[in-house]
Formats: structure tokens, sequence, C-alpha cells
């Protein structure tokens, strides 16, 4: 695991909402990398207008900051997508811990995007880094049918790389925070 700007090692917070202040076990998983908190902050206040209520996806969810983050802020619906046994099993018992009811699949976000699809408002999309897998997964939201009218994609990326995304995408904020960039696209219909 690389350094992070998290207080505690093997820990992160949860910044906003209603579990404000809670604490996610982290599991020390090579190449994890969970957002860092000024980014997730920043996101989630670009978010704020259009995160309660919303149905959101955190693909290649790792520890699933994301996605908690956006329950705790009064998401509808939050679905996990993590390949990693370790990780996948860690973020089920965080989630039960903080009482939390949401799906987890431990798949690998290609095969489950040949599932059956159902749109997501709000979508975060955070792969690994080495892997670049930006393109492909996010062809697969595009033209799946996992993106409901209007949705807001987050897309998290080493700093100096833009990946590029589908035509139907526009870029409505982007922040770099050390060597991140997150970005937030909004799909046209």
């Amino acid at each position: 695991m690389k350094p992070s700007q998290h207080k505690e090692p093997g820990r992160i917070r949860i910044i906003g909402g209603r579990l404000r202040g809670s604490r996610l076990e982290v599991p020390a998983v090579a190449g994890l990398r969970p957002t860092p908190d000024r980014l997730r902050e920043t996101l989630f206040n670009w978010l704020a207008p259009w995160i309660d209520g919303a149905r959101c996806l955190d693909l290649f969810a790792g520890t699933g900051a994301l996605g908690i983050e956006a329950w705790s802020r009064q998401a509808s619906a939050v679905t996990f997508v993590e390949r990693d046994a370790a990780l996948a099993s860690a973020l089920r018992a965080n989630l039960q811990r903080l009482k939390v009811d949401c799906d987890v699949a431990q798949s690998d976000a290609a095969s489950w995007l040949q599932g059956a699809p159902r749109p997501y408002d709000i979508v975060f999309l955070d792969p690994p880094f080495d892997a670049d897998l930006w393109h492909a997964a996010a062809s697969g939201l595009d033209q799946g049918g996992w993106l409901a009218p209007n949705a807001l994609i987050y897309v998290e990326s080493p700093r100096e790389i833009a990946p590029t995304m589908p035509a139907a995408w526009t870029l409505w904020r982007e922040s770099p925070v050390g060597g991140v960039r997150g970005a937030v696209y909004r799909r046209s219909e």
C-alpha cells in the first residue's frame, strides 16, 4: 500500500453525512490506493446537489470509501464491485459493522458489466492505475445501459493522465490532488 494522507495507517475515515467520522478498516493489499480525504471532500462537495436519493455504483470499489461516502450522504442505493477476495470481505465487514445495507459483488468489473444492466445516477470509476482499464470500463458502462440519463461519472487517474472517455461524456469538473487527478463527467442523452 502506498503512503497516504490518512492519519491512521490501515484506516480511513468517512468525512461527511450520517457516518461522518466513522473509520473503515483497510487491509494491506498491494496496489490499494484509497482516494485521498481532500479529493473525496472536493468530489462530494461537487456531487452534493445530486447525491440525495441517487443510485450509485462503486466499480473497482477497493475499500469502498467512495460508495460508503455516497451512502452516508443519503444515496438511496450503492452497489460495490470488487474482484479481490480480501478487499470484498473487508468491505462486507465494514458495511456490516456500520449497519449499511448495500450490495457487494465479488467480481471482475468487465465480467460484472456483462450482466443485466441497472441504470445508475452516479458512478465511481477508480480502477487500479497500473491496469489501464479506464477506456474499457467506461465503454462498458456507456454502451451497456448502466448509466441513467445525465449520469455523473467520477474518474480517478494519475495526475499526468487524462483517460479518453466516450464521446457522450462531457468533462464537468476536475481537480488534481497530489499525484491523483479526479474528474467528473456528465453523460448527455
